[in-house]
C-alpha cells in the first residue's frame, strides 16, 4: 500500500509538472508496466483529480479542469489564497522558480470557478514598493471581501459598502477600477460615479453590502496609473494619522530626501517647506521625520507633538548619560514658528 501511495504521488507531480504525457513516458518514469499507470490514472480519477485520456497507441494523459477542486487539503478560500501568495512570490528574490513551479501544479487542477477567482485578483491587482515598518500590526483582510472586490472590478459592478476610517463612518457606492497591495495594505481605486471623484479606499476599513450595485461603463482613472495615484492620496487620507511638519529648508532639498511614497512636500518659499505624511502610529512618523537631517517643527497632531517632545527628552537624557554633562543647546520647541 505505501509503494502504491508512493507510485501516485510521484504520477500526479508529473501530471501537474508537464501539460501532456504518453502511457509510454509515464510508466519508463515511474519503473511500472503501462497497465499499472493505467490503474493508477484510475485511483486518481477515483480520488477527484481530472485526468484526461486519449486512447490510442501508448495512449496520452494530461491533468484537465475538474468540477470540483481535488483533495489537497485546502478550502477553496484557501486555495486561491495559496495562488494569490505564489503569484506574490514569484517577485521575491531567491524563490521565483519555486514559486512558479508550485503555482503551475495549483492552477493544472482548480476548478473553473476558482481559477476565474483567481485571475481576477491577478488582473485587478498591482503592487506598490516596499517602505520601511511600522510599529502597529499589519490589518487583517478578509481573503473573500478581496475575492468579492476583485470580482467586481472585473465584472464592472459597483460596490456597496460602509467605510469606517478614523472614527468617521459612511456608506458609499462607487466604481471599483483596481486594487493596489502597498505597505501590507490593501486599497481599491474608487470613482464616485455622480460626482466624477477619485479616491484609494483601504479594505480593512470596509464592509460590503450585498447585494452589490449596478453594472457600469468603465471611465478609467486618467493615465490609468492607479499604483501612483494610491501613492500620492494616501499622504492626503489613507492613514490613521496624518500630520503636517514645517521643515526648515527648500522643498527640494526635502524631495531628494525622502522616499516619494513617505509623502507630499508642500513649497513655501525659498528655504521653507511643508511636509504632509502619515502612518498607523504617531511613532511610525517621528522616525519618518527624525531621518530627514533637517530641522522641523510639529504643530499638529497633538499625540505627535507630545511624542516628538518625549523621544527629544530621552535622546538628551541618553547624551548625558554618555557624557555625564548637560547636552548643550535650548529644549525641544516642537511648536510651529509660523
Amino acid at each position: 500500500m505505501a509503494d502504491t501511495a508512493a507510485r501516485m504521488l510521484a504520477l500526479l507531480g508529473l501530471l501537474q509538472a508537464r501539460s501532456d504525457w504518453s502511457g509510454a513516458e509515464l510508466a519508463q518514469r515511474l519503473r511500472v508496466t503501462d497497465r499499472t499507470v493505467r490503474n493508477d490514472i484510475d485511483r486518481l480519477r477515483g480520488l477527484g483529480y481530472p485526468v484526461d485520456a486519449v486512447r490510442g497507441p501508448g495512449g496520452r494523459y494530461r491533468l484537465g479542469v475538474g468540477t470540483k477542486l481535488p483533495p489537497l487539503l485546502l478550502e477553496e478560500d484557501e486555495a486561491v489564497a495559496v495562488a494569490v501568495g505564489l503569484r506574490a512570490g514569484t517577485a521575491v528574490r531567491g524563490i521565483e522558480e519555486t514559486s512558479a513551479r508550485a503555482l503551475a501544479k495549483l492552477e493544472h487542477v482548480l476548478p473553473h470557478r476558482l481559477q476565474r477567482r483567481v485571475n481576477a485578483l491577478r488582473d485587478a491587482v498591482s503592487a506598490g514598493p516596499e517602505n520601511t515598518g511600522s510599529n502597529v500590526d499589519d490589518p487583517v483582510v478578509d481573503p473573500s471581501l478581496l475575492s468579492e472586490v476583485a470580482a467586481a472590478v472585473r465584472d464592472h459592478v459597483e460596490l456597496r459598502f460602509d467605510y469606517r476610517a478614523r472614527g468617521a463612518a459612511s456608506r458609499l457606492q462607487l466604481e471599483p477600477y483596481r486594487l493596489v497591495s502597498w505597505q501590507r495594505r490593501w486599497f481599491v481605486v474608487a470613482r464616485h460615479p455622480r460626482t466624477d471623484t477619485w479616491a484609494p479606499y483601504r479594505l480593512d476599513w470596509m464592509e460590503l453590502r450585498t447585494p452589490g450595485g449596478r453594472r457600469f461603463s468603465p471611465h478609467p482613472l486618467p493615465g490609468e496609473d492607479y499604483t501612483s495615484f494610491v501613492l500620492r492620496e494616501v499622504a492626503f487620507s489613507g492613514w490613521s494619522v496624518h500630520a503636517r511638519i514645517d521643515v526648515d529648508a527648500p522643498a527640494e532639498e526635502v524631495l531628494a530626501r525622502i522616499n516619494p511614497t513617505v509623502g507630499v512636500v508642500e513649497s513655501i518659499d525659498a528655504e521653507h517647506c511643508v511636509l504632509v505624511t502619515g502612518g498607523d502610529s504617531v511613532e511610525i512618523i517621528a522616525v519618518y521625520i527624525g531621518m530627514l537631517g533637517l530641522d522641523f517643527h510639529v504643530s499638529e497632531p497633538p499625540d505627535l507633538v507630545e511624542h516628538v517632545a518625549r523621544v527629544g527628552d530621552r535622546y538628551r537624557r541618553a547624551v548625558r548619560a554618555t557624557s555625564g554633562t548637560p547636552a548643550p543647546g535650548p529644549s525641544l520647541d516642537s511648536r510651529s514658528p509660523r
